[in-house]
Order: C-alpha cells, then structure tokens, then sequence
C-alpha cells in the first residue's frame, strides 16, 4: 500500500517530510507514528495507514512532496515481501533547501527517541543536548514546554542560551539575524499572494457582551470543575456566527475563477497561536449543528490539540470561514487577512469595560458593560459592503439579546 502525503489544511499543497519513524525492513503497526511532516499550516506526526512492513521509502527527510505524492510502500501483513528496498527520492519530490535549513537535525539523546519538528528546531537554534531535558511527555518524551522551560532556567541563572555559531540564528554586530522557519515562510507567501490578489474590505461593529458575560458568570465556576477548562467568549461567538453564516450564505463560500461556490456544511476555522511559534488553523466542523457546550469543548479540544502537536490532518481540511481570536491579548482591532479561497475572516478582539448608552422606554441611561470589536475583513468580489455589514449585524444582535445562560444548559 502507498503512503500518501496527506492534506493538511485547505490551502496546502505540498509539504516537507522531516522525519521517518521507520527504516525499510521495519515492522509498523497501523496508527503507529510513521513519520513528521511540516508545512505552512502545520508540523505533525502521521500515522501508518496499515500494519506491516516498509518495503520502500520514495521521499527522504528534507525533501518536498506534493499533496496526495506517494511517500513510502507498506507491504501489508501476511502479503509477501521483498528484499529492503535502498531508499530513493520521489521523481515528482524536488529538494527545498531552504525548508531543509530551518529544520535542523538534532541527535536523540537515546536510541530509538521521537522528538517532534518544533522541538527538534528548538533544540538545534538554542544549540541544546536533548540528553539534558528531562522529558514531560509520553513514555519521557521530551515536549516544546520542557525545552521551553529548560531555556528559561538557564536564562534565569545568566547563562547565554542562543549561541553565536548557531546556524540557525546568528550575531553581528549590534544585531541578531534569525531565518525565518518554513512554518513562518509558506504563511508569508501564502498571504502575501492572498494581499497582492484579494480586494480586501474591513468593516467592525461594537458588541455589548453582557449577556454573554451574566452567562459566564452564572455558570463559568461549575463549567471549569466539570469540564477542567474556562469559558471564554470564543465559543459564544463561534455560535453566534454560524447561526448568522446559515442566513448570509454568500460568506459561507469559496471563489473558484469567476463562480462562488456556497457551500452547505459550515466549517469554521479557528486560528491558534503555538506559543509564538507560528500559528495553525484547526476546523470545528459543522458548527451550526452544534449547540454551545459542544462547541466549547470542541474548540478547547482542537486548540489543546494544536498546541500538543497532536492534530489529525482531517483536523485541517474544509475550512469554509475563519476566526482569529486575538482578543486574549486586549487588542483593540485587527485587520485579519483572508485565507483564500475563502472569502472573510472575522478578527475577535479585547472586551473591555466602557460606559454605554442603554436605551429604554424610560429612557436613557449610562452603564458599564463589557464591550469588545468584532472586525471582519471580507473579499469585495464576493459580496458588497452592505450584506457583509447585515451580516455583522446579525452575531452582534444575537450576542447582545440571545439567552446564553439557557443556551449553555441546551
């Protein structure tokens, strides 16, 4: 059975294989960790298809292959199996050098040790020996937080942690020049075609969050013992915008040359940020089916997920429209860029107390609520201004009056 390099985001087309778990002749179990890839979206491991022997390796470490190339052959179990086959590059695989670069091989520090993407390239810019990180993770792994904090202890004590003779990050005088990794790389190229080539509009709207506050009130302490994690006003909103995507379907959609292709499952894509690392754009799927509780812990799962190196790469795919949530930072709004060929993107930013006008039929008054910007920046070939602006409308309405207590018990 070939091994294919899979889709790992709606986007992504190629990826870089950095690292086999197996040699040709090795025995693999199916869903036994196989080998890491990285692309611009994402580093994980992928899993064996099947179980049984590694007749072939066709993509070498370093190398890039396109989505769907064969990487790898598995002779099933109980098939016959040839000779080990010597490992060869795939003709359709060209090398990246500048890929290859920025993920630099670091030893194990034992025989037989999996260190992932992210911390093999730690290791490799901070010129670490794996061997004296005590590993966190399953079975002693060695995770991005032990490394992580292993810097920061020997920050603390005055040592000089990033080395002048790394390759991966270098000291001249009066500056510092790191490269940037593949990760940062392909995203910038990614979005800057998607700047240079989508007419993008930005339109806001001030939200009044109190309802989902009393919500968050009434219920967050038994929410965070049962469930072992907060609720935050992502979920809230996340519902809030497929319910309005299921009215505004126009924003629900792709651009395929001149069709808008409007698609019938809604797909939200909800960005992470790895701990400055880079960033990654797991998809809650169908989320107006879903009612709000499962929709918290859905996106906690995939964030958690995300931060672990633990995605799937159906984790990544079908994305329909995107949410960036910068809003645990306080900002005040932000311009996201669109992830063709999707057409919008909603950024959620800071909420913050502010004095607000409430209108009454005894009329009006000024309280203090807790108010944040949501900013959606839509491609103008796709919808005009007014319907992205009724759009907005519709999730600030639903946050300011739905009863998200109830919804929380649904």
């Amino acid at each position: 059975m070939d091994v294919i390099m899979p889709q790992l985001g709606e986007t992504v087309t190629e990826g870089v294989v950095t690292k086999w778990h197996k040699k040709v002749g090795d025995a693999v179990k199916a869903d036994e960790m196989l080998f890491d890839v990285e692309t611009d979206k994402v580093s994980t491991e992928i899993p064996a298809p099947v179980a049984g022997i590694i007749a072939e390796i066709l993509v070498q470490e370093g190398v890039t292959a396109k989505v769907g190339a064969a990487l790898a052959v598995i002779k099933e179990s109980g098939a016959a199996v040839a000779a080990p086959v010597a490992a060869k590059p795939a003709a359709s695989a060209a090398p990246a050098p500048v890929v290859a670069a920025s993920v630099p091989r670091v030893a194990p520090a034992k025989t037989g040790e999996r260190l992932s993407p992210v911390v093999r390239r730690l290791l490799a810019e901070h010129q670490l020996n794996p061997a004296d990180i005590k590993g966190t993770g399953q079975e002693g792994r060695i995770t991005r937080e032990d490394v992580a904090g292993f810097i920061a202890q020997r920050s603390a004590r005055g040592e000089d942690v990033l080395r002048t003779e790394t390759p991966a990050a270098y000291t001249v005088v009066g500056q510092t020049r790191k490269p940037l990794n593949s990760i940062r790389k392909r995203t910038a190229e990614h979005l800057a075609r998607s700047w240079a080539t989508v007419p993008h509009v930005l339109q806001a709207v001030e939200v009044d969050f109190m309802r989902v506050e009393d919500a968050r009130n009434a219920a967050g302490s038994a929410w965070k013992t049962r469930e072992g994690f907060a609720l935050t006003y992502l979920p809230f909103i996340a519902s809030a915008v497929a319910a309005a995507l299921v009215k505004f379907p126009l924003l629900n959609a792709s651009l395929d040359g001149d069709d808008l292709v409007l698609h019938r499952q809604i797909n939200i894509g909800i960005a992470v940020d790895l701990n400055f690392e880079g960033l990654v754009v797991p998809v809650l799927k169908d989320a107006a089916s879903k009612a709000l509780p499962q929709l918290a812990r859905e996106i906690n799962d995939l964030a958690r997920r995300a931060r672990d190196n633990r995605l799937k790469p159906d984790d990544m795919t079908q994305a329909t429209y995107t949410i960036s949530n910068n809003g645990a930072f306080g900002t005040l709004m932000t311009a996201a860029i669109i992830s063709p060929p999707q057409v919008a993107i909603l950024s959620t930013d800071g909420v913050k107390k502010k004095p607000v006008v409430v209108e009454s039929a005894g009329g009006d008054s000024v309280a203090i609520r807790p108010v944040g910007v949501l900013a959606q920046s839509f491609d103008h070939r796709a919808v005009d201004g007014a319907y992205s602006a009724a759009f907005l409308r519709e999730v600030k309405t639903a946050l300011e009056t739905r009863d998200w207590t109830q919804a929380l018990n649904s």
